[in-house]
């Protein structure tokens, strides 16, 4: 096998109630898109455990872990804030979600394959230490890179973002942590509304932010790609690349406005995998961010996992 494929049925027990554009079918999009395409043959399909508290406080504090677990309504929905509600499945799809990228790091790491990805949700990247933000409730990747770093003992983890939104929450969780580079290219002016220029707002040696304006298209993405991340990423030398990959910069996707077409997410896949390659052994760990329009999420995806196996 060339890749994992980590879910779970949980994953889309979580709803925020109609027209949300977070919602289950994203899952059986990417899902459906994947079978269709024959990329789901050459993937081992794993079922993603439940994170478990240590799991989690690597990343987030543990009262935080213990509110987000009591917060949860036993029917109807609780509104955490105003982009964000919980229904009584949120706790056990958030533990899928981040267990599902400590589960693809243990095998990566392993050996046992070079590469995974994970179709879940809810997304993680604006999730904060102590705060739920944007969608997000646990922060996928950062729980994933922590593990990476403090059980297998990895001495440098990259984590790639390429949402159009800031991963704000990876941002507050890794900042100042010399272990990691934090790469990422987001929209000005978007949710969550602090991130205005190529600098981290915490002014962190280990951030590499590059916010880029409305309307900039593909050859402004590419070049932020070449000029900011990927001389960063080499001076690095990551031994795992970890990515939080929404796909809400599409030009299909009304999240967002930088105008990204489908080539652009399997170009940008490309150079992390050269990267990995060079550095890394090949080994990387996908998280599924944002995307909200079915078709063009899909696609998108589809076009990430061919590169990610190598079957492009």
């Amino acid at each position: 096998m060339l890749a994992a494929f980590v879910t779970h049925p949980d994953c889309s027990r979580h709803e925020m109630g109609p027209g949300h554009p977070e919602c289950p079918g994203r899952l059986a999009a990417i899902q459906d898109r994947l079978l269709a395409c024959g990329l789901l043959d050459y993937m081992l399909p794993c079922e993603a455990p439940l994170a478990t508290p240590e799991q989690l406080q690597r990343a987030h504090s543990a009262l935080y872990v213990r509110q987000v677990h009591d917060s949860a309504p036993a029917e109807g929905y609780l509104q955490v804030d105003p982009d964000t509600r919980m229904n009584p499945h949120t706790v056990p799809a958030a533990l899928r979600a981040a267990g599902a990228a400590v589960h693809a790091t243990d095998l990566v790491l392993a050996g046992q394959v070079p590469v995974a990805f994970c179709a879940v949700r809810p997304p993680g990247h604006h999730a904060e230490r102590a705060a739920t933000m944007g969608f997000c409730f646990f922060n996928n990747a950062a729980v994933a890179v922590r593990h990476a770093l403090d059980v297998h003992g990895l001495a440098r983890v990259a984590l790639v973002d390429f949402d159009v939104h800031h991963g704000n929450g990876s941002e507050d969780i890794l900042a100042g942590d010399d272990r990691v580079l934090m790469c990422g290219i987001f929209e000005i002016g978007l949710y969550p509304f602090n991130g205005n220029d190529a600098r981290s707002l915490k002014d962190a040696p280990n951030m590499v932010n590059v916010g880029l304006p409305a309307r900039s298209g593909s050859e402004a993405f590419r070049a932020a790609v070449t000029e900011h991340w990927l001389p960063a990423l080499e001076a690095f030398r990551p031994e795992l690349i970890v990515v939080s990959a929404g796909f809400d910069a599409h030009r299909e996707d009304d999240m967002g406005n930088l105008g990204l077409v489908d080539a652009d997410y399997e170009w940008v896949t490309r150079q992390l995998m050269r990267v990995a390659t060079r550095h890394a052994k090949g080994r990387v760990v996908s998280c599924l961010e944002g995307g909200y329009v079915l078709a063009p999420l899909a696609r998108c995806v589809a076009a990430h996992v061919k590169v990610l196996i190598g079957a492009d």
